[in-house]
């Protein structure tokens, strides 16, 4: 159920990557001049995040490598959440008060993700199904 949510967003984020490009934007700059591998254009490094949450998602859904797919989920999550929920700049109470409640789901979310990827699969007592 956790994966639903991942696939629905990352397949609009991949599809109108316009409507969150403004507030990701330092969140962008500031990750990829540490880390190469993430695009200096901040559309395109939308894009990129969408479709790890989608295809992540969706293995996750179906069952395909689901802690790899937990782990990639939880680390786009992280600056999905940096860029958008950023609560405490917001001087409306109301406003405030809503992007720290999108803030938490978010943590919450990534708690969720942490122990789908810690998941080995065994029982209690460390015995695996059939065993």
């Amino acid at each position: 159920m956790i994966a639903s949510i991942f696939v629905i967003q990352g397949f609009q984020t991949m599809r109108a990557p316009d409507r969150v490009v403004k507030q990701a934007e330092p969140v962008v700059r500031s990750l990829a001049e540490f880390f190469d591998f993430i695009p200096d254009d901040t559309e395109q490094a939308v894009r990129v995040n969408g479709a790890v949450q989608l295809a992540g998602g969706a293995l996750l859904t179906m069952g395909w490598l689901p802690r790899l797919s937990a782990v990639a989920i939880a680390a786009s999550l992280v600056p999905t959440t940096a860029a958008g929920h950023r609560f405490w700049e917001y001087e409306d109470p109301q406003e405030r008060a809503q992007q720290r409640i999108q803030f938490l789901k978010n943590l919450s979310m990534l708690g969720g993700l942490l122990m789908a990827a810690a998941d080995s699969g065994e029982r209690q007592g460390g015995r695996s199904p059939g065993t």
